[in-house]
């Protein structure tokens, strides 16, 4: 089999089956594992799949830039973000984290909302602005431009003295076996502090990043309260969620 060949055959068992196991796929096409990993070295290098130990998986799309993530999923984001606006209650101090699902949900938040907001997302404080009982607190630090949040030491530093009720958190990969994912690790460690930093954490988690992994692990499913999806109830990665003794919130 050629390699463009094996490469196709590849893409389209992950598509099938939603990962790929190096040792299977040597069996099954007669190849030796080095060559199998090094065709899934290959497609990882293509942004085609992510590496993880034993074979690959999907990659998550919600790793482009800001303005094309906006596109994707709006849809289900904005239910995504309806439901998880009525989380917030009043009079509550809440961390929003950064990204396109949390703006959504600034827009779905009420007007007349009065509650305190912390956020190291300075894209989620200024849509903040127009809510005139919202008080809100902006960690400083460097900016991480994918997100557009903070992170490093500063941002670190200041998040350590928050306390809050809430902790709304985006990632760009949620799977059963990796758990949540993002592709930076210095805002994957930004996310795991603020999460210590509220007594619930619920993640946004739209169709796209179900049932794929970035390079980066934020958290294990059982450190979240829960999981606020479009995806139906009855999805592999949801179904696994559930026997974690997490609760998930249909969008």
């Amino acid at each position: 089999m050629l390699a463009a060949e094996r490469r196709d055959l590849l893409l389209a068992r992950l598509a099938r089956d939603g990962k790929l196991v190096a040792r299977d796929l040597a069996a099954e096409l007669g190849l030796s594992e080095d060559s199998v990993r090094r065709d899934l070295r290959e497609l990882a290098a293509a942004g085609l799949a992510q590496r993880v130990y034993g074979g690959a998986l999907p990659i998550s799309p919600a790793i482009g830039d800001y303005a094309a993530r906006e596109t994707i999923s709006a849809d289900g984001k904005a239910r995504i973000a309806t439901a998880a606006a009525r989380l917030v209650l009043p009079s509550s101090t809440v961390i929003i984290d950064g990204g396109t699902s949390t703006l959504a949900v600034v827009r779905a938040l009420p007007r007349d909302l009065a509650a305190t907001i912390v956020t190291h997302s300075p894209t989620i404080a200024s849509a903040l602005i127009e809510y005139p009982n919202i008080e809100i607190y902006l960690i400083g630090g460097r900016v991480f431009k994918h997100s557009a949040v903070t992170s490093g030491a500063a941002a670190a530093e200041a998040a350590a003295g928050v306390n809050a009720d809430l902790f709304l958190l985006g990632v760009t990969g949620v799977h059963a076996e990796q758990g949540l994912t993002t592709d930076d690790a210095d805002e994957a460690a930004m996310k795991r502090l603020l999460s210590r930093r509220a007594a619930e954490t619920w993640v946004l988690a739209s169709s796209e990043k179900v049932g794929t992994a970035s390079r980066f692990a934020v958290l294990p499913f059982e450190q979240v309260a829960g999981v606020i999806t479009d995806v139906p109830p009855d999805h592999p990665t949801m179904l696994a969620v559930r026997a974690r003794g997490v609760e998930v919130l249909a969008a």
